[in-house]
């Protein structure tokens, strides 16, 4: 069983066929689908699922916080299972492509108490960007 339905079972989320089927496609270390493609994938796996149940059930897992949507850069949302070990990202400006990455430190730390203007900072979300090989 995967890691994502696992989780999402321990929350007591009832796992139907589609929602088995969406938790798995998205099942891994470095997946940052679009819903369209989770969809693609998921009709592989279950030829009657449709768009909107796909896009239903990805609310429902970030609602839940097992799931992460991730914007960058104005392209189409992506969803990332690797909701609760902390990570930044690394997005290829060419093709989109996003890996995770496990930085050493806080990213809190990196931000001076003279630029938090009074803020009472909770999380940092830093995104790296470059050239994938494909692309440079």
């Amino acid at each position: 069983m995967s890691d994502l339905l696992e989780r999402l079972r321990g929350r007591g989320w009832r796992v139907t066929s589609q929602r088995r089927v969406v938790a798995e496609v998205l099942d891994g270390d470095h997946v940052h689908l679009t819903a369209d493609e989770v969809h693609a994938r998921a009709v592989r796996r279950l030829p009657e699922i449709s768009r909107a149940t796909v896009y239903n059930t990805l609310g429902e897992m970030v609602s839940l916080g097992e799931v992460l949507e991730v914007s960058t850069d104005g392209r189409a949302k992506r969803y990332d299972p690797n909701a609760h070990r902390p990570h930044q990202h690394l997005v290829c400006s060419g093709c989109g492509t996003i890996r995770d990455v496990h930085t050493t430190g806080d990213p809190l730390s990196h931000l001076p108490a003279a630029e938090r203007y009074g803020f009472t900072v909770s999380a940092a979300e830093i995104t790296y960007r470059g050239l994938c090989p494909s692309c440079a």
